[in-house]
């Protein structure tokens, strides 16, 4: 298996690609390891155990590194919001969702994550401006998740829709932090290493005090669902986090940001293949324009420039005006420590 660890050296293009690959697989997976540990476990029981293994992963890195943690107290609070916003509440939403949909479906929903980032940076935070052509991108993003839903079979509020608005308030919570980074934590200086760590940690921490209340149920443990929730959590929400910052170090965020692509398809394949989930038309087809409608929020589908000479204004060269990231950036774009796409 690839070194997951973050050496200031740069690492060879290959090793890069294989960190890329693998952090789409193993993001991709986690709808499915997801999928098994609620077969002998509580949804909170998931999350938990999740979150504190993953920050025992994540903490063995910072330690071997030598890494420091900040110190101001306002970097602590605004860590917290978003290890409730960002970790415990989605997190939460995505298990109990899981218990009335499929794992591959679950994993599309996951893909809606760009479109709320748009959505929470442009009305609720302020920190962007969108373009006419975003903002139909939100739209088309929008139309992709009714197809999705297909209403046309009818809406009767069954468990499924219920899970399924479920899962969008888990990408709406993380649009609502990607946001809450750019507007709040992008020049802390923390390393990624030490962003994620502390992202991860403090909701462990939460989770732990919430123990009494969530978590003390009963168990039906088997090597099946162990198994998953040790790779949901050392994998899932501890590694792969490393080896998505190698790969934006590497590659900068919008081609790092294409793991959003992986997970969907790596999460409809498992849940075909290996828990024999059905997939009905209108789901591949919603995601489908899904990602049309990320693609125009995130400014990658442009009309092509006419040739020509221009005069007056239109004749500025293009390197007259700073280049701003794309409005719905990809997750890992807005902050140090965040992933393209969402964690399911």
């Amino acid at each position: 298996m690839t070194s997951p660890s973050l050496s200031a050296a740069p690492a060879a293009p290959a090793s890069i690609a294989v960190q890329f690959i693998l952090c789409g697989i193993v993001w991709g997976s986690s709808f499915l390891f997801m999928k098994v540990a609620l077969e002998g476990m509580s949804p909170a029981q998931v999350v938990w155990g999740r979150l504190l293994l993953g920050a025992i992963t994540l903490g063995v890195f910072v330690a071997l590194r030598r890494e420091r943690l900040p110190r101001r107290v306002a970097v602590w609070g605004h860590m917290t919001v978003l290890a409730v916003s960002f970790c415990v509440v989605p997190f939460l939403l995505f298990s109990w969702a899981q218990q009335h949909v499929t794992s591959g479906l679950a994993s599309i929903y996951n893909a809606t994550t760009p479109i709320m980032t748009a959505i929470m940076a442009w009305l609720v935070f302020r920190v962007e401006r969108l373009k006419i052509g975003q903002i139909i991108g939100i739209l088309v993003g929008i139309l992709g998740v009714m197809v999705i839903i297909a209403p046309w079979q009818g809406l009767d509020l069954s468990q499924s829709l219920v899970a399924q608005l479920t899962i969008l308030g888990a990408t709406a919570c993380y649009g609502f932090s990607l946001a809450y980074m750019r507007r709040f934590t992008s020049n802390t200086g923390m390393s990624a290493l030490v962003f994620s760590f502390l992202n991860i940690g403090i909701a462990a921490v939460i989770m732990l005090a919430l123990t009494p209340v969530l978590v003390l149920t009963p168990v039906r443990l088997d090597v099946w669902v162990v198994g998953s929730v040790v790779l949901l959590g050392c994998l899932g929400t501890g590694i792969a986090y490393i080896w998505n910052q190698n790969a934006l170090r590497a590659w900068g965020p919008t081609r790092a940001s294409t793991v959003t692509y992986i997970t969907p398809v790596v999460g409809v394949l498992l849940g075909v293949v290996i828990l024999g989930e059905t997939l009905t038309w209108n789901e591949p087809v919603g995601a489908l324009v899904v990602f049309v409608g990320i693609l125009l929020a995130q400014n990658r589908l442009r009309p092509p420039r006419r040739s020509g000479k221009t005069t007056g204004a239109d004749a500025a060269p293009a390197t007259s005006a700073p280049v701003r990231p794309p409005a719905a950036g990809p997750v890992s774009s807005l902050t140090p420590g965040s992933n393209p796409a969402g964690r399911g």
